[in-house]
């Protein structure tokens, strides 16, 4: 019996959107006990899932452990990628599958955010920080970045820690620049976004038009240390998981 973990990416047309997300999967891959190991990307990059899937089998594998590079839990988790692995499952009927889950809510990610807001300015009673989410129509997305900036809220003594949206979400992250647009006081904005890319330079186009000096841009998360400690627990999670496979809970 041969395990394999096949990384899913998200996918970027920037080449160095891709570069960033193979580096960090190959230093996690350092960390993770499994037979074989593949990268793949969902869209706009190559190799794709059922390309990964593929060389997980030709190497050997008889169970593969799927888990997806992802922040957040929407519509890329609930139905791209299990749609892609029915492809897979289709075309290597005998493999065994187990699909992981994306990060989440984890402290580690909370950490993380916390990080890039002190990088950006002072952590105070009078800074407000707030996260901008890709966004997704799928209400568990806001629950999960809502939840997240709850515990960044809990763990500093900043004023205020709320959440707004690049698409198909509100508040809409234009909305939230309008309305802090004449602050006296520092507001902090942390792209909830693991690569650089498109998204990054409308954000920091939006953020240079208000020019003022009190609203602050932060980093994107990266592929962070901290970033790295939460994805691998995901890893883990799944490749040991115990109980039903993804054969028997999804066909």
């Amino acid at each position: 019996m041969k395990h394999a973990v096949l990384y899913v990416c998200h996918g970027s047309r920037l080449v160095k959107a891709r570069e960033e997300a193979i580096t960090f999967i190959k230093r996690c891959q350092e960390h993770v006990e499994a037979d074989i190991q593949e990268i793949s990307f969902l869209e706009l990059a190559s190799p794709s899932i059922e390309e990964g899937f593929g060389a997980c089998v030709e190497k050997g594998a008889t169970h593969v452990t799927v888990v997806p590079l992802l922040l957040l839990t929407a519509v890329h988790a609930k139905k791209d990628i299990p749609d892609e692995i029915q492809k897979c499952k289709g075309l290597y009927p005998g493999i065994s599958v187990i699909y992981g889950s994306p990060i989440g809510v984890h402290e580690k990610m909370a950490e993380s955010v916390i990080k890039k807001i002190a990088e950006a300015a002072p952590l105070h009673t009078t800074t407000s920080a707030i996260l901008i989410g890709r966004g997704s129509s799928d209400p568990d997305v806001r629950k999960d970045l809502d939840a997240l900036a709850g515990m960044v809220h809990r763990r500093t003594p900043l004023r205020e820690v709320r959440t707004c949206y690049l698409t198909a979400a509100s508040p809409s992250f234009t909305e939230t620049l309008e309305s802090v647009k004449n602050t006296e006081e520092n507001v902090v904005f942390i792209p909830y976004l693991l690569f650089t890319g498109l998204l990054m330079k409308g954000i920091e186009k939006e953020i240079r038009r208000t020019d003022n000096n009190h609203i602050h841009l932060g980093n994107y998360l990266g592929y962070d240390p901290l970033v790295e400690e939460a994805f691998l627990d995901r890893v883990n999670e799944s490749l040991w998981a115990k109980g039903e496979s993804y054969d028997s809970s999804h066909d």
